[in-house]
């Protein structure tokens, strides 16, 4: 084996499309008299596994968990005010879903931050909501993670940072 393995079984790894993910085996496949050697990252919550080519992992943007710093400028990123932008709701909504896609834990506090409705603001329309949770859900995966601490917790972290700020 010549690649050189960036991660190692049981390693915690995000993939930006799809969150936190957990390693739980480094395959080789013989493919087209190749010999290719796969992440398989098992991503609990959907129910499913992706396997990754060693060789693209890193184009495909499989990353470590954020730092305790990123977190921390996540967290501080949800206390500033919104910045919403007098766009169209469909051009916001796939800016909102890019930022997601990313993986990047400020970008996708960001998203939080623009979404979240107080109990004394106006209704959320659904792809509000759903793109609201989605990012919500996706955030605290990764503070789970780091934190070491389950992703009810973590949510209501969130929440709870989110509730001060308004």
């Amino acid at each position: 084996m010549t690649d050189k393995l960036d991660f190692v079984t049981g390693d915690y790894v995000v993939y930006p499309a799809h969150g936190v993910g957990r390693i739980v085996a480094i395959e080789k496949h013989a493919i087209a008299d190749m010999e290719v050697v796969l992440y398989a990252i098992t991503f609990e919550k959907e129910r499913m596994t992706l396997k990754v080519p060693v060789t693209k992992a890193k184009n495909a943007g499989l990353r470590r968990l954020s730092s305790k710093d990123r977190i921390k400028d996540a967290m501080e990123t949800l206390q500033g005010p919104s910045k919403i932008k007098r766009i169209m709701w469909s051009r916001r909504a796939q800016e909102y879903e890019a930022k997601i896609n990313s993986g990047d834990p400020v970008s996708i506090a960001e998203v939080v931050r623009d979404l979240h409705r107080g109990t004394d603001q106006s209704d959320q329309s659904y792809s509000e909501r759903q793109i609201y949770h989605a990012a919500l859900e996706r955030l605290a995966r990764e503070l789970a993670a780091v934190e070491k601490i389950d992703e009810r917790k973590a949510t209501e972290r969130l929440e709870a940072v989110l509730a001060k700020a308004a």
